[in-house]
């Protein structure tokens, strides 16, 4: 009994200590994943902090002013346009409570004029273009610009265009398909499987137990990249809608338990990349890049640009990456 016992424990031993080896040497079992972008500032609904949320203009100030990724969220008309909006029912966004599927693209309502910033509570913005955009135009607009594109409905049709209009614009290496569906994400990626993708809820969940069980660096990952809240913004900057993510003990626990740096400089070293959101104060974007990740996604991409130029040398692991690579 003693003998199994002690076998048990060099095997445990060996299992944990070959675990943490290949944890940090993710090369010797995995080939490294290419991306041909490498964003930082992701400009989260186009930079709803600076101008009206999933706007023309939004997304052209993020640009001008060194975003290097938008991200957005689609829906479907009635008569079948991919339009770039975050709610389906557009009562917050237009002050009509009608939904997006109901109406004709032409009868879409203007946005209002004044907009508050769901991750900045209390504080708006405006701007002088108030349309709704579609798809189409964001990709005329910026042929070379990365873009995040969050499905927010499960529309097989839906689905459909958007990866046909991502592939007539020849732009499956620099748009990202991301939902938090796993179901939806199959449907996605069975639709165009040439885009990178990043993680849905389910599978960030077993890439926790996998990390915590040491046997992360023995399974292959399918996912391009991570994108995944910032704990610390919760109930200071951003009310979540989930009863139990207000309670201080139970964000205190999720901070602890999903912002571990060892887990996102694996990810990295294996060529994925790992965007944080929402972070709208310089303290946050430093949280942010400090516990590892590579990029990070914020109402305000002036605020960030001109953070990233005070701090040129972060993310050090991705500049490295890079450097080797180029």
């Amino acid at each position: 009994m003693e003998l199994c016992l002690v076998v048990l424990g060099c095997l445990a031993m060996a299992y944990m200590l070959l675990s943490v080896f290949l944890l940090w040497n993710p090369h010797i079992l995995h080939q490294k994943k290419l991306l041909e972008f490498s964003s930082r500032n992701i400009a989260h609904r186009g930079g709803s902090g600076e101008k009206l949320e999933n706007t023309m203009e939004a997304f052209t100030h993020a640009v001008e002013v060194g975003a290097d990724m938008l991200e957005l969220d689609c829906h479907m008309t009635k008569d079948g346009h991919v339009i770039v909006s975050h709610d389906g029912n557009l009562l917050r966004q237009t002050g009509e409570d009608v939904s997006i599927s109901t109406l004709d693209l032409q009868d879409l309502p203007l946005y209002k004029e004044k907009l508050e910033v769901t991750f900045n509570i209390g504080h708006y913005s405006t701007g002088e273009d108030r349309r709704f955009v579609l798809l189409e135009d964001v990709f005329k607009a910026f042929p070379k610009m990365p873009i995040n594109i969050e499905v927010k409905e499960d529309n097989d049709e839906l689905v459909e265009k958007v990866a046909s209009l991502v592939k007539s614009y020849r732009r499956n290496p620099i748009t990202v398909w991301a939902t938090e569906s796993n179901d939806l994400m199959n449907k996605c990626r069975k639709q165009n499987p040439d885009m990178p993708f990043s993680f849905t809820i389910r599978r960030s969940l077993l890439l926790l137990v996998l990390f915590y069980t040491g046997l992360l660096p023995f399974i292959p990952l399918r996912e391009n990249l991570l994108q995944f809240y910032l704990p610390r913004i919760f109930n200071r900057k951003y009310t979540p809608e989930r009863n139990i993510l207000k309670n201080r003990l139970a964000v205190f626990l999720f901070e602890k338990l999903t912002m571990r740096k060892a887990l996102f400089q694996h990810l990295v070293k294996r060529g994925m990349q790992v965007h944080l959101f929402v972070c709208n104060e310089d303290s946050d974007i430093q949280a942010a890049f400090a516990v590892g990740a590579t990029g990070v996604m914020s109402d305000y991409p002036t605020l960030l640009s001109d953070w990233l130029k005070e701090h040129p040398d972060v993310p050090s692991i991705l500049v490295t990456e890079t450097k080797k690579s180029s």
